[in-house]
């Protein structure tokens, strides 16, 4: 205890102690006054208090020892004060910490801050959430500040869910602290640049290094402080990335970006209802209207729903390829499964004919006619609709990325996961799926397959030859241990990251199929 506080903590139990001297005439003593006087008064209140009744001393004890506790109080307080403000930082994160104790949070990372990162994530849900990641590597090695992503409200679906309807936005905040500085919002006076219009704004170059956003992008936010990337998806290579940088995004990917709680719950809701029943399968039934209408696939389609399909194209002018023969697209193994072609490949894999299938898909386009082969050859197809009440998917309704994000917990937690084509969310759940201890991921060769299939429906092979081949054709594509495939100079056609992120995966022994 220094000296002025000394002097003060005295004065004051002098005060308290109820020895008739004025207030002022305490409070005026200097240092060198009060050591020779206050000795003089304490010993005139100790020949005093023998002078007081029971009571009075009583009532003097409950005197000091209130003020003990005030001062004991004030103390406290004073060092939580302190210790709040060393931790806390300029526009933080206002963190509701409902999911853990402090003691489990990361230490921050304490760094000059060389401006502020604003993204818009473009696509669906798992495009939205690779790219996140990405951005979050960047920004971690620019020493910039991530603004919380915006999301996607003019894809084709037309889902206006903001981060936070989706993603546990606090969590996501505080578990990468350690690691980069993320804000809900912008200071004031950015906000206002934001408003008017006024600041920098720019597509990134696609499948970059990080040497590109050092070297390209982090002048331009030195020297405007606040960017605006237009687009995430596909904004970090493949393979070339420091190793500290390939973790990073696995560490967004499969930790920081937890679903929100109601989605989680109902998720894993789902779930357990599954289990209670046996195992089960995912089927990434990718055979909706707008998948083939981009595609221009229309296997098995009769001829109105051709031209329906083919209005539907030319009526989006963002999908840029109009004329398309789908035989040939088919052929080269480019649409996505029909659902007959689908239930043939299942039965000649000898997946058990009892076996839940969760159907993790929208409305599959031809309805029940379209399904109906599938439903005989497995008929315990569920969805989410019909295992949960209509009340408890409510919530999630006419928001098709919250809805996926509801299919992607039961995909990562099934026991067998079969994507009908490789789309994002086949392709990130088939990484996650990795990450988690190389889960049974089939992966299916439709070049092959479309081909195989073709020969058995018209008689060229039966059923016993056609099973043989695709079994044998699939044997090492169920999701295990391999290393990514590395094409320089062409990055679309190397293996994608987020289906194989090989630098976070653990060292172990191949699986058996099923």
């Amino acid at each position: 205890m220094n000296n002025q506080l000394r002097l003060r903590v005295s004065k004051y139990f002098l005060i308290m102690s109820g020895y008739k001297v004025s207030m002022a005439e305490i409070m005026e003593l200097n240092e060198k006054e009060f050591d020779k006087k206050g000795v003089k008064y304490l010993g005139k209140i100790n020949v005093e208090k023998m002078k007081y009744s029971a009571v009075a001393r009583a009532g003097l004890i409950t005197e000091i020892k209130i003020w003990v506790i005030r001062a004991m109080t004030l103390v406290l307080v004073w060092a939580c004060v302190l210790q709040l403000a060393a931790l806390s930082q300029t526009w933080g994160p206002r963190v509701v910490q409902h999911w853990s104790s402090a003691a489990s949070l990361p230490p921050t990372r304490l760094y000059k801050s060389n401006g502020y990162l604003m993204v818009s994530s473009n696509g669906g849900l798992n495009q939205m959430r690779a790219g996140i990641c990405d951005m979050v590597a960047i920004a971690r090695f620019m020493n910039v500040t991530l603004i919380v992503p915006e999301l996607d409200k003019t894809s084709f679906w037309n889902d206006h869910s903001q981060f936070n309807d989706i993603f546990d936005v606090d969590y996501f905040i505080t578990s990468l602290r350690d690691e980069v500085r993320i804000q809900k919002e912008l200071p004031p006076t950015l906000k206002r640049v934001v408003e008017e219009g006024t600041f920098y704004s720019m597509p990134p170059v696609s499948w970059s290094n990080m040497s590109y956003y050092l070297n390209t992008v982090l002048p331009r936010i030195e020297d405007y402080e606040l960017l605006h990337l237009t687009k995430t998806d596909a904004r970090l290579a493949n393979n070339g990335l420091a190793t500290e940088v390939q973790k990073l995004r696995c560490r967004v990917n499969y930790n920081a970006l937890r679903f929100t709680p109601a989605i989680e719950k109902l998720g894993r809701k789902i779930v357990e209802i599954l289990r209670q029943k046996g195992p089960f399968l995912v089927l990434h039934l990718r055979y909706e209207m707008d998948m083939l209408a981009f595609s221009g696939c229309n296997e098995g389609c009769n001829a109105t729903e051709v031209d329906e399909l083919t209005k539907m194209r030319y009526a989006y002018p963002w999908w840029k390829e109009k004329v398309i023969n789908s035989t040939n697209k088919r052929k080269a193994g480019l649409c996505p499964m029909t659902p007959e072609e689908t239930a043939l490949t299942l039965r000649a894999l000898d997946i058990d004919k009892n076996i839940q299938i969760y159907i993790a898909a929208g409305d599959i386009y031809g309805g029940k006619r379209r399904l109906a082969s599938l439903a005989e050859a497995f008929p315990n197809l569920v969805k989410k609709e019909t295992l949960v009440q209509p009340s408890e998917l409510l919530p999630f309704q006419n928001h098709s990325s919250q809805m996926a994000a509801l299919d992607y917990i039961v995909s990562i937690e099934s026991d067998i996961f079969v994507p009908t084509i490789g789309g994002n969310m086949a392709k990130v759940v088939e990484g996650h799926r990795r990450f988690l201890g190389f889960k049974k991921t089939l992966l299916l060769d439709r070049k092959l397959l479309v081909n195989l299939i073709d020969k058995y429906n018209t008689g060229k092979l039966n059923w016993e030859k056609f099973s043989l081949l695709v079994k044998e054709a699939h044997a090492s594509h169920w999701g295990t241990p391999t290393k990514r495939i590395v094409i320089p100079g062409k990055p679309k056609l190397e293996d994608y990251f987020w289906s194989n992120p090989q630098e976070c995966l653990p060292p172990t022994k191949e699986q058996s199929p099923v």
